[in-house]
């Protein structure tokens, strides 16, 4: 049974569900593109309880019914088969008690986000951008796995191949919540193609995933961004290198942190459409501000956590490539699997969910209900 404890917070969201219901019905509230907008998200979240709950309430049903048949059945074989049930209905009570805890803790409200992710060479030189190119592969089959939008909005190529710095953008159902257990530093070790000795090496890459901001969520003088535009280069066609479809944005941003006013410089060649290449650059724009502006929450979960299981910092060595053991190591929960080739092609799911878990479980072990 759920907790006495835990009730009146379930009957409070159980109303809070009722009464968004009514008001996404009201035309006043459709009207409000941004009240609208926060009302559908918090809808869709509170929608999770009320499956639990339902589930909660059918699996109770499940066991008051195989109970009765346990009770009245002479049959040895419908007596087994009622008491098999029962245990698997008590088990899945458990389980779902379990899921109910969780979602009564304070959530992440950017999880729901899409995401920016940058991935960027680190030490290691040529190595390094092939590895940069490697994890970039890594995440774009680890996204098309979850069926999410992928697009890359800037790139720049490594002498040798690879990738010195790739930019793209996520976007898809908790993508942020899923891909934010990724920023950090990704170490590899293995023999470089043009090592003529046999030598291991160790290079590295720096991965950051940013919750993508809402256009309502971030305040910018649209008057004072400067504008440049540019030919694009590209593999060929008859628009590269004649039509100015590049763009670079300059912007004056004041930090409210720090009180300094720094210069944000972006620039966007996605498509050979310039508006469509303004808008993606807002977009960062807008991203990059609210990740800055963010980051006092971020430090502030991370005060409060006793591992670096997802806070954000982008400077803790996070997970170790091994070619030579054929090893992929996540430092941070001391996870370990033997399955290099299946992560790389991005079988990232049981390394992800082990950390999820696992941050699950300190929540829970801190949590007071």
């Amino acid at each position: 049974m759920i907790d006495d404890s835990l009730m009146p917070r379930i009957e409070a969201h159980t109303t809070r569900f009722k009464e968004i219901e009514t008001l996404l019905g009201d035309p006043e509230v459709a009207a409000d593109q941004r009240r609208f907008v926060k009302l559908t998200k918090e809808y869709k979240h509170l929608g999770n309880l009320m499956r639990l709950l339902n589930n909660h309430a059918e699996q109770l049903s499940n066991i008051d019914f195989y109970q009765e048949v346990i009770e009245m059945e002479d049959d040895p074989t419908e007596v087994k088969a009622a008491s098999d049930s029962l245990d698997a209905a008590r088990a899945e009570i458990a389980r779902i008690e379990e899921d109910i805890k969780l979602f009564l803790l304070p959530s992440d409200p950017e999880d729901d986000k899409n995401v920016i992710l940058e991935v960027r060479a680190g030490t290691g030189g040529d190595e390094a951008a092939l590895f940069a190119g490697d994890l970039t592969k890594m995440y774009l089959k680890f996204c098309e796995r979850h069926g999410w939008s992928v697009a890359i909005t800037s790139e720049s190529s490594g002498a040798v191949g690879g990738y010195k710095e790739v930019v793209m953008s996520v976007s898809g159902d908790g993508v942020y919540g899923i891909l934010k257990y990724e920023s950090g530093v990704h170490r590899v070790q293995r023999v470089p193609a043009t090592e003529t000795q046999g030598r291991v090496h160790t290079s590295a890459a720096t991965v950051a995933v940013l919750p993508e901001a809402e256009p309502f969520e971030v305040e910018i003088n649209e008057g004072e961004i400067k504008w440049d535009t540019f030919r694009s280069g590209g593999a060929g066609g008859q628009n590269v290198n004649k039509v100015e479809s590049g763009v670079r944005l300059r912007y004056n941003w004041k930090n409210p942190n720090t009180g300094v006013v720094e210069e944000i410089l972006i620039e966007c060649t996605e498509t050979r459409d310039q508006p469509k290449n303004k808008e993606r650059a807002l977009s960062r724009l807008r991203t990059f501000i609210f990740d800055k502006e963010h980051q006092k929450y971020i430090d502030d979960i991370a005060s409060r956590r006793r591992t670096l299981v997802s806070t954000g910092d982008r400077s803790a060595k996070i997970r170790t490539y091994n070619f030579p053991q054929g090893r992929v190591t996540d430092h941070r929960i001391n996870y370990t699997t033997h399955n290099l080739p299946a992560v790389l092609a991005g079988d990232l799911d049981d390394l992800l969910y082990a950390l999820s878990s696992t941050e699950n479980a300190e929540r829970l072990k801190a949590a007071e209900f």
